[in-house]
């Protein structure tokens, strides 16, 4: 079952930043492009993406995540900006129409975008996760407060650094969505970086930081229903609760449940059956 083994490096310039991207299939097969989730990187399609058939698979490390760019130190993380981001990509590449996979935060993101530009998606699909979090705006205040009293008490604080690189695996691998240990190699390789003193997370640090501001269910669920693409949602039994109203927003959605966690397209019980699904999913 599938044909994608030989992998790539691409590189793209989005407004002055690169951001980099790991592929495989061949130039002329279906177009894909996948978003991984809060800080992971593109590798985490490493396990499902080979066995996928006829396509051209592009998994994308997000700003300030694996070997892209990291924002400008004074330019917060808002999970909207990855939207231009992803649009900017698929015009380099000359995507009309496309498939995009997402999960987690890149669930998210793939359903604004596809909400925003619905022209543009031809299938989506979500893995453990919807849409972003939100803030209701009675207390858009105090996030806000929250957010730059932690900004100000974490400036100039130092990464620390592990000693070697099984430090890091053994570190992702007990992470608070736990991974097995050739998921934490493949997500390590790409995610630090070593330099004196050990190996650091390449991730940028302020990703650790709380949102500045956030939408309200009601500006996220405007982006849900003007989703046309039909949906394949992939939920682990053992993962993120997600909401069933959102669920119901959409136009067309196939909702599919499998023994597994948060990051069960990771995991060797889950991903033969998930590659059968987005195969099947994507040839309608």
């Amino acid at each position: 079952m599938g044909n994608l083994l030989q992998t790539e490096e691409l590189r793209f310039e989005v407004n002055g930043h690169q951001i980099a991207a790991k592929c495989w299939g061949e130039s002329g097969a279906r177009p894909i492009l996948a978003l991984h989730g809060w800080l992971d990187n593109a590798a985490t399609f490493d396990r499902l993406a080979p066995l996928l058939e006829d396509v051209r698979f592009i998994s994308l490390d997000l700003m300030g995540h694996g070997f892209s760019d990291h924002r400008p130190a004074s330019m917060p993380y808002y999970i909207w900006d990855n939207v231009q981001d992803l649009m900017a990509i698929a015009d380099h590449l000359n995507l009309e129409k496309f498939t995009l996979i997402g999960h987690s935060m890149g669930a998210s993101i793939a359903t604004l975008f596809a909400g925003a530009f619905p022209e543009r998606i031809e299938s989506l699909v979500l893995i453990e996760g919807i849409a972003p979090m939100v803030t209701e705006s009675e207390i858009a205040a105090e996030q806000l407060a929250q957010s730059i009293k932690k900004r100000l008490r974490m400036q100039g604080r130092p990464q620390k650094p592990y000693t070697d690189f099984d430090s890091v695996v053994a570190a992702r691998m007990k992470g608070r969505w736990p991974v097995d240990e050739q998921a934490a190699r493949w997500l390590v390789e790409r995610g630090v970086i070593q330099r004196e003193g050990g190996f650091y997370w390449r991730s940028d640090p302020s990703l650790m930081l709380p949102s500045i501001l956030r939408m309200s269910e009601e500006q996220v669920e405007s982006f849900i229903k003007r989703v046309t693409a039909s949906v394949l949602l992939i939920l682990g039994d053992n993962g993120i609760p997600q909401s069933d109203r959102r669920v119901a927003l959409f136009r067309s959605i196939r909702t599919e449940s499998l023994s597994g966690g948060h990051h069960l397209h990771l995991e060797e019980q889950a991903v033969g059956l998930i590659a059968t699904m987005i195969n099947e999913f994507i040839q309608v």
